[in-house]
């Protein structure tokens, strides 16, 4: 091949390349001046659980310059009823979804065939029951941490010593990572330390005036500790004394009032901010993959209620 032949061959290569990066360039440019829209849909999204969580998605949103929307829902959302919104969200324009998976059959597959079409972040929790399997990114508490501390904290004022001790465990659902992790987290601490589980309500099955009595109530989220709180507070459980995990205002209500001994906290602001932040990172980066994030917690006394960190968390709650 002669050296004028090459040459050409080469140009052509040259100019192909140019034009490839100026329309790559033209198209990044007329992205960025878009506004993306990022759609959230959450369990019952008017729940008093949320308010921190909303208040960080919202101040993502306005630090980062995108539009964000979180969907109205009820509680409980099934797999395809959930499908759906997302669906619809997708028509109406969402660029990104942020999505609490629904429980049951079939999420996982569900997430991740959407996930090949728009970004796909989970919270909360992943869509698999086993810990780190799921294939999608997420942002959530450090669950297993939130339930060994909540153990913790009874040994500490127990110093160690829980021999003949009886509890009761309360938790809305045992079919998510959140809560396994979170009671599996609790019990290996307590693991050999002389106490007792009598039993065990999941499901929304609530808390009885005639449950077995107990020395501890346990309550692994926001719901299930509120419903402990008002229990204690109609004096419905025999003296049991109240741990647990929760995120409202409510649930710090019953702390304040001497109904729960101890208030173990996500920092669900970090949830929501987190959240818009990787996809935000994720946009324009055809490559890029978004991580999972785990946040702190925090552990809440009535007398460190009102500390300066805790009203910051407090702050958070009430927006």
């Amino acid at each position: 091949m002669s050296n004028s032949k090459k040459m050409f061959i080469l140009t052509e290569l040259l100019l192909a390349v140019m034009v490839i990066i100026v329309a790559f360039l033209m198209m990044r440019e007329k992205n960025s001046g878009n506004q993306d829209t990022i759609s959230v849909i959450i369990q019952d999204s008017e729940d008093g659980q949320w308010s921190a969580f909303k208040y960080g998605l919202r101040m993502a949103a306005e630090d980062l310059g995108v539009e964000m929307v979180v969907v109205s829902t009820e509680e409980k959302l099934s797999v395809q009823e959930q499908q759906s919104l997302i669906e619809n969200e997708i028509e109406n324009g969402a660029d990104a979804v942020i999505v609490q998976p629904a429980c049951g059959a079939g999420a996982e597959e569900m997430l991740q065939k959407i996930g090949k079409r728009i970004p796909i972040m989970l919270v909360e929790y992943t869509a698999s029951r086993e810990k780190d399997a799921s294939a999608l990114p997420a942002v959530r508490p450090d669950n297993g941490g939130m339930g060994t501390a909540l153990a913790e904290e009874i040994l500490k004022d127990y110093e160690g010593n829980l021999e003949g001790k009886t509890m009761g465990i309360v938790s809305s659902t045992l079919d998510t990572e959140a809560a396994l992790n979170r009671q599996e987290g609790f019990l290996d601490v307590l693991e050999g330390k002389g106490v007792e589980i009598l039993w065990t309500l999941s499901g929304g099955e609530g808390l009885a005036e005639e449950e077995e009595k107990v020395d501890f109530v346990i309550a692994l989220d926001d719901h299930s500790l509120i419903d402990a709180g008002r229990a204690a507070q109609a004096n419905n459980l025999h003296g049991a004394v109240v741990y647990g995990i929760g995120n409202s205002t409510e649930a710090v209500y019953y702390l304040d009032m001497g109904m729960v001994e101890c208030l173990v906290v996500p920092d669900e602001f970090n949830v929501g901010y987190q959240s818009i932040q990787e996809v935000v990172r994720k946009r324009g980066r055809l490559f890029r993959k978004m991580e999972s994030i785990e946040v702190s917690y925090t552990v809440m006394r009535r007398e460190n209620l009102f500390s300066d960190k805790n009203q910051e968390i407090l702050f958070t709650m009430n927006q």
